[in-house]
């Protein structure tokens, strides 16, 4: 965590970049799954997986959501590869 100092109030407050995943955090992230997948699955209504395991019908625009920081960081590490 980085301390980030409050312009005006004196106070420092503490940027959070570690996460911690409870079983309901998943559903508050917009998740990685191969394209062909999540077309079948918005059309025909069957659940897909993600890169980080979830598995559900895809129904939300994705959009409204940030990424998931697990896809993410698989994803990330897959074009390295």
């Amino acid at each position: 965590m980085t301390p980030t100092p409050q312009s005006d109030t004196g106070t420092v407050t503490e940027e959070r970049t570690d996460y911690r995943y409870d079983d309901g955090d998943r559903e508050r992230f917009s998740h990685y799954v191969p394209k062909d997948k999540l077309m079948e699955a918005m059309i025909e209504g069957t659940p897909v997986r993600a890169l980080c395991g979830k598995l559900w019908t895809p129904s939300r625009d994705p959009e409204r959501f940030p990424i998931c920081p697990e896809c993410k960081e698989i994803y990330d590490t897959q074009l390295v590869d």
